[in-house]
């Protein structure tokens, strides 16, 4: 497949679109090929201060809006992104790798969620208190102003939307800061937007170096809310700054996601939803399934099959159509996993398949499985982010519990047993914000996405997305 991707790559500020000019510039690369494919334009101190004012008189604005109105604006938001779908994938693919239908797959989702919240905007009720005659008491929820929105390159485009759609439903307006390393996506995303209707200085798109422009923007007294998707120490961070101006925040940071493979499983039906999943944008997901725990009777076939069914992968261009793996995103990537399992390696692990880099182009690393991995092994410990499947035996229950929840993460949690009352105690008993117990469907419009522990805290998606958006206020008159 030929694509063409765009040369000079504009950020959106308060209603103008902006090239780089003078500013300085950052390389984007593409992931297969490792070769420099456009220059992006990084936001000075100039244009981050023009869009945050624009972010308040925007706000002002798109609050005024009838409610009914800014739900037709996102419907058709969501028409725009399936109009232009086939247009958008490609560019995503070229600059994230994932393979073609996934980024199919990705920006039909971000339609999803625009739908969504078009609706759900409607049905943000307030409730009314019972008072005295001639009194009355009435809780409402009201937009909580400008937001800062920041979001990683795993799923550029998605997790944008997931916080572009309920801000602007809310009536907030927003002021985007997707990854560097993704942009193209990023603003057809916003094209879309500003397409269907969204002002342009409600909605609003720029790129720079992360700490500069998360410093600058956080510390503003315009943004009254801020929204972050990626790692731990990031959040960390990001939290601290929060708390300088105690501003909201939702953080939806990183997990380990344990697997708990129970020997009452339907075997053939778990390594045909699991190992895919697995390896489904090269392992760069957050709530990817990850450290296997794998009851000891049925442990040894499991990482057989396991591996077969790795070893068959085709790995390469997500453009191919046969490819069902394609490139890390970045060049960081591929020495950070030749690191993990090196160390699992020198520390007893068993590579059954993978483990090596592939190809002398692009950033392509093999799928991996790793058995028997001692629990001191960094990878045990850190969350990979990458094509790495790790597998330990267990015996009983309790230790799949202990081993499930021994981690400061808990983003979500998998676990496949045909035995009800199991099921029931595993929802129970293991710490992640989000569990499938024999599904990895975990994410749905509709269903609240977030994590506990060092995983964060808020929920994006369903209600509590909306909710994440709007703050209480209770007015009472006599």
């Amino acid at each position: 497949m030929t694509v063409q991707y765009p040369k000079k790559l504009p950020m959106h500020i308060d209603g103008e679109w902006l090239e780089a000019g003078s500013r300085d510039t950052h390389a984007v690369i593409n992931p297969a090929t490792g070769e420099t494919i456009a220059e992006l334009p990084l936001a000075t101190k100039d244009d981050l201060d023009r869009a945050l004012d624009a972010s308040e008189r925007g706000f002002a604005e798109w609050r005024a809006r009838d409610v009914n109105e800014r739900g037709a604006i996102l419907r058709k938001v969501a028409e725009n992104l399936r109009e232009r779908a086939k247009d958008i994938a490609p560019l995503l693919t070229m600059e994230q790798g994932k393979p073609l239908r996934e980024a199919m797959g990705e920006i039909l989702g971000s339609a999803g969620l625009f739908e969504w919240f078009a609706e759900e905007a409607k049905r943000s009720y307030g409730r009314v208190l019972v008072r005295p005659p001639g009194q009355r008491s009435v809780v409402l929820g009201q937009p909580v102003g400008p937001v800062a929105a920041f979001s990683p390159w795993n799923f550029p485009l998605f997790l944008m939307a997931r916080k572009l759609a309920p801000a602007l439903a809310a009536g907030c307006s927003i002021i985007c800061k997707p990854p560097e390393e993704t942009p193209a996506c990023a603003v057809a995303l916003m094209q879309c937007v500003i397409d269907a209707g969204v002002p342009g200085n409600a909605a609003q798109l720029v790129f720079g170096v992360p700490d500069i422009v998360s410093s600058h923007l956080i510390a503003s007294p315009i943004i009254r809310k801020v929204s972050f998707t990626g790692s731990v120490p990031v959040g960390k961070h990001l939290i601290k700054l929060c708390a300088d101006t105690v501003k909201r925040h939702t953080m939806e940071l990183g997990g380990h996601a344990p697997v708990l493979i129970f020997d009452d499983c339907d075997l053939d039906r778990t390594l045909d939803i699991i190992q895919p999943q697995k390896f489904r944008n090269a392992g760069q997901v957050c709530v990817s399934p990850t450290r296997f725990y794998v009851q000891s009777g049925i442990y040894d076939q499991f990482v057989e099959e396991f591996t077969k069914r790795t070893e068959a992968m085709q790995v390469g261009s997500g453009l191919d159509d046969a490819s069902q793996m394609g490139p890390l995103a970045n060049i960081r990537r591929p020495d950070a996993i030749d690191q993990l399992v090196s160390d699992a390696r020198d520390k007893g692990a068993r590579v059954t398949t993978g483990g090596k880099r592939m190809g002398n182009e692009g950033f392509f690393f093999r799928p991996t499985v790793l058995a028997d991995v001692p629990l001191e092994a960094q990878i045990m410990n850190n969350e990979p982010f990458g094509p790495v499947a790790m597998m330990r035996p267990f015996d009983t229950f309790d230790e799949a519990i202990e081993q499930a929840n021994r981690l400061p993460f808990g983003l979500a949690a998998f676990a496949f047993t045909e035995n009800g009352r199991q099921a029931n105690r595993l929802g129970d008993m293991i710490e992640a914000g989000m569990v499938g117990i024999n599904t990895v469907g975990i994410s749905g419009v509709d269903t609240p996405f977030g994590g506990m522990k060092q995983s964060g805290y808020g929920s994006e998606d369903a209600i509590e997305g909306l909710e994440a958006y709007l703050v209480t206020k209770a007015v009472h008159q006599a």
